[in-house]
């Protein structure tokens, strides 16, 4: 088991180092701010970045991450590729993580089994090794999450809320709910999301413990939990305080600037019929930077000509301005409202459940130089084979790990920890349909430390049928 192990993290060693090698993404999304923010904090003795010339502080990002850039910038200079690197270090770390997860899913006789499988899944899982080679927060808020999760399954979620019985420090600060808190506090300081995971653990032990007579205790585990959640953030809310004047323990919920513009009205008609991820490229992603031709926009977002109309009115003083006004904010939102009116059931039920088909099943190519599409078939077969070839292979491999998952979800569907994992899963996956803009394939990925610790319950073999057999 020992050779095997280790040939699985040098797989993933391998892996990872290739993405790093041939397609690191220096300056995708937001990891120029990240590292703007890291570098004025290391240097200039300032968590902020540059607005109209200036240096002011911020607090548009959670400090995490930055402060992570700024420990390895301390050591090698200005590097993004020493922040990669550093990167397949953590990530094969979060592959014994997942490891230890899967062993404690699974029945005692075939833990070493079930193990060694998902470190080998999670070593050659390309979706996360892809992410070490960008400077994003994906990688460090993984293994975080990962972490977590298998601080909670160590305690056992069907058993607890009731373990800590006594009050003496020692006991309380050793608690795996105070543990739990504390590296979701963590979490938080990184992506702000993150605590998530607590909220899944609190429904669990509440759903499995809800008589009265449990309630002391799961009020003493929710309070532990709550405890260690904000000691990590109380240093960042002090400097928000102290320096901003506000009280904020997290970053405003759109990243804006105090009184800068945030355009709900906008955002709010997107969510009525947005859920392709490309889509994203032509709207929420151009506003206020380039023009949005009303033809580039899919028929889906109109309900009639009469709107199509009314939106190419709205647009075309955007494309001459680049820039949304209020009003113009102000009749989007209006729409967004009529729309709803006339389908509430797409706004709520349809569109989410969409977004969570495309942030699951969209091929996780967007690192790479792919342009993601499959369709139409024939066509994209032709113009560009090794393209297309590279797309279905990624699609092809993420479902394979959601069908193992789904297989492992009902093989270890009566063992403890199960409806951890799987509540974490859904609960996250529902946040994002239903409450952030963009369906991006990135938000779910912390979800695979959970999905990879269920597939490698597919290769338990016949203790884990009996396990589940015997209930």
């Amino acid at each position: 088991m020992r050779v095997s192990a280790a040939a699985a993290v040098s797989a993933g060693l391998a892996l990872r180092v290739f993405f790093v090698a041939r397609f690191p993404a220096q300056s995708s999304g937001d990891a120029p701010f990240y590292i703007e923010l890291a570098w004025n904090w290391l240097k200039n003795r300032v968590y902020g970045g540059a607005v109209d010339g200036q240096l002011v502080p911020l607090d548009t990002r959670m400090p995490g991450y930055p402060a992570f850039l700024a420990a390895i910038f301390s050591l090698f200079g200005n590097s993004s590729r020493a922040v990669m690197l550093a990167q397949v270090v953590l990530d094969l770390m979060t592959c014994l993580v997942i490891a230890l997860m899967a062993a404690r899913l699974s029945p005692e006789p075939s833990r070493r089994r079930v193990a060694l499988a998902a470190l080998w899944l999670a070593a050659l899982c390309p979706f996360t090794a892809n992410y070490t080679a960008v400077v994003l927060t994906e990688t460090l808020v993984t293994f975080l999450t990962a972490l977590g999760l298998l601080v909670v399954l160590q305690a056992d979620a069907t058993r607890g809320a009731e373990e800590v019985t006594s009050n003496s420090p020692g006991a309380l600060v050793s608690s795996p709910w105070f543990l739990a808190g504390v590296v979701g506090g963590f979490g938080a300081l990184v992506r702000p999301e993150t605590p998530l995971l607590l909220i899944a653990a609190g429904i669990v032990i509440l759903a499995r413990r809800s008589r009265p007579a449990n309630w002391p205790r799961l009020l003493r585990a929710a309070a532990l939990m709550g405890v260690g959640l904000l000691l990590p953030l109380l240093p960042w809310a002090a400097r928000n305080y102290r320096t901003l004047h506000e009280v904020q323990f997290l970053a405003p919920r759109y990243a804006n600037l105090p009184g800068e513009f945030v355009p709900l009205g906008f955002n709010a008609w997107t969510r009525t019929w947005l859920w392709r991820y490309g889509d994203v490229y032509l709207t929420l992603w151009k506003l206020d930077d380039e023009e949005i031709p009303p033809s580039s926009i899919p028929d889906r977002a109109f309900d009639s000509p009469q709107e199509r109309d009314r939106v190419t009115a709205l647009l075309n003083p955007y494309n001459d301005a680049l820039t949304l006004t209020d009003d113009q904010d102000a009749a989007f939102a209006e729409i967004a409202r009529e729309r709803t009116a006339r389908h509430p059931l797409r706004t709520y039920i349809t569109i989410p459940v969409m977004r969570s088909l495309a942030m699951w099943f969209t091929p996780r190519v967007e690192l790479l130089p792919c342009s993601g599409h499959l369709f139409p078939l024939t066509s994209e077969w032709e113009n560009d084979r090794e393209d297309f070839l590279v797309t279905l292979s990624f699609a092809a491999l993420n479902a394979v790990y959601i069908v193992l998952a789904l297989a492992g979800v009902w093989m270890a569907r009566r063992r403890a920890g199960w409806a951890l994992l799987l509540v974490f899963v859904l609960l996250r996956t529902a946040f994002f349909a239903n409450f952030i803009e963009t369906p991006e394939p990135r938000y779910v990925l912390e979800c695979f430390p959970a999905v990879i610790a269920f597939a490698a319950q597919a290769f338990a073999g016949k203790d884990q049928l009996s396990s589940t057999g015997s209930g």
